[in-house]
């Protein structure tokens, strides 16, 4: 169902996209390195049998993509990979005589920066590294992202042997003047050779990354771009909205014009092209900016109630502990967050010398736990149940609830309390997650911290 202009005016606000609660620019920032600890001991013992999720950020590349948000450093140099890994190694052993035990692990996730960027040779050494000193459990599942252009037939095929299954290609869009605007130009040929390798090798899950939103985009280059993208049949995609946030990206979002972005009703217009096209194709709507077929695990986690989100966005495996290794990676033991230094060499010198390169954190209070499982409830499942004891709900959340549930955003049960988000509620599922952000609303940001919501 789409969005009537009044309400994308009306809700077109800044606002998180909640891969966390209490998003990042809202934690305490004051966690000890003998609290993280303590945390992750914790949340390892309790979930053992379980296994736990490794993210790796791997941050180089070798050119600027004028879009990405990421933490990443841009070099041409790669004498910088091998440095890099070996730090990496070094904090999984850190944590691996915290936990004192081989951990088994059921997700393994590669992200970036480029993490193609690296020679098959360094990223084996890397992989392997890491499942010397673990076990897979049974139903794991290891992904990595790849960009197209850097992506070689070796290197798939040799993450391929290792037990990877799932890749994700960042495409974007295919139009050439949105490409060169973002300095993100890769032909449609190229991204065939690399998707038709993967499916060759032996991946069962081929995700595609696009994005609305961008300079100079058109609802007939989204077309194009999705009528491209069907003829390859991804098994799922990933449709997100761009992140305009050059105050805090700097530069590389600052090469283009504000008035080269589509706003508003337009840019929403390019979202609702794109769903309706891939809608035909036998997608279907996973969470927020998500799609899959039928036949892919993403679908079939939404249908089980068991699909997670977590710091690499939606997943269909849920652990209590997720480590993140690399600069500026995120962890979660549950009970509390914690992130790496954003410096490459401050990363390494912190590692090499024998500390945990965590710089800042939050340790969740008992209403930061109530709330994030509301929230995730909402982001996963689109409803989540406050109870009749649920003080939260009782006082501020249901009043903030109220003109959403006028707009036909959600439908709020009074005799169970369970807000169940609408269809046209889906698409401000952002929105409604905000209503139980207490953080948010106790301590309004002065500047500009987030993305707009539409």
């Amino acid at each position: 169902m789409s969005l009537n202009s009044d309400l994308i005016r009306k809700y077109n606000i800044a606002g998180p996209r909640y891969t966390s609660y209490p998003t990042v620019p809202y934690w305490d920032q004051k966690l000890a390195i003998k609290d993280w600890k303590s945390s992750v001991i914790q949340a390892y013992e309790e979930s053992k049998a379980e296994g736990i999720s490794l993210y790796i950020h791997l941050p180089f590349c070798e050119s600027l993509c004028t879009f990405c948000g990421c933490h990443k450093r841009i070099t041409k140099n790669h004498k910088v990979e091998l440095p890099y890994v070996e730090a990496v190694l070094k904090e999984w052993d850190l944590y691996l005589s915290l936990l004192g035990d081989s951990p088994k692990i059921k997700e393994l996730h590669l992200g970036g920066g480029t993490p193609t960027f690296f020679s098959t040779s360094n990223l084996e050494k890397l992989v392997l590294g890491i499942l010397d000193k673990s076990t897979p459990i049974a139903d794991y599942e290891f992904s990595f992202e790849a960009h197209p252009n850097s992506t070689a037939q070796e290197q798939l095929q040799m993450l391929h042997n290792l037990g990877f299954r799932r890749v994700s290609f960042g495409i974007q869009d295919y139009d050439p003047k949105v490409q060169k605007t973002i300095n993100r130009v890769q032909t449609f040929e190229q991204v065939k050779k690399v998707h038709d390798w993967a499916g060759e090798i032996g991946y069962t899950s081929i995700s595609h990354d696009l994005v609305f939103g961008l300079p100079h985009q058109t609802v007939e280059s989204i077309e194009m771009t999705i009528e491209k993208t069907n003829l390859l049949k991804p098994d799922r995609i990933a449709f997100y909205s761009y992140a305009h946030v050059p105050w805090i990206k700097g530069v590389g979002q600052r090469g283009y014009d504000e008035e080269d972005l589509p706003k508003d009703e337009a840019k929403r217009k390019l979202y609702e092209t794109g769903k309706q096209l891939l809608a035909r194709n036998g997608y279907i709507e996973i969470g927020m900016d998500h799609f899959a077929l039928k036949s892919d695990s993403l679908y079939k986690a939404m249908q089980n109630n068991t699909l997670h989100r977590n710091f690499m966005g939606y997943t269909t495996q849920h652990t209590q502990l997720m480590m993140g290794l690399g600069m500026s990676a995120i962890s979660d033991s549950w009970y509390a967050f914690a992130q790496n230094s954003k410096s490459v060499e401050e990363y390494i010198e912190l590692v090499t010398k024998g500390h945990l390169p965590v710089f800042r954190g939050h340790l969740l209070t008992r209403e930061d736990l109530v709330i994030r499982q509301h929230i995730l409830n909402l982001m996963c499942r689109f409803e989540t149940e406050c109870g009749v004891e649920d003080y939260l709900y009782r006082n501020e959340i249901k009043k903030r609830l109220k003109p959403l549930e006028q707009d036909g955003l959600v439908m709020v049960n009074e005799d169970n309390q369970t807000i169940h988000v609408t269809e046209t509620g889906k698409a401000m599922v952002r929105n409604i997650c905000m209503c139980f952000d207490l953080k948010l609303h106790r301590n309004r940001p002065e500047t500009r911290l987030f993305s707009q919501t539409v």
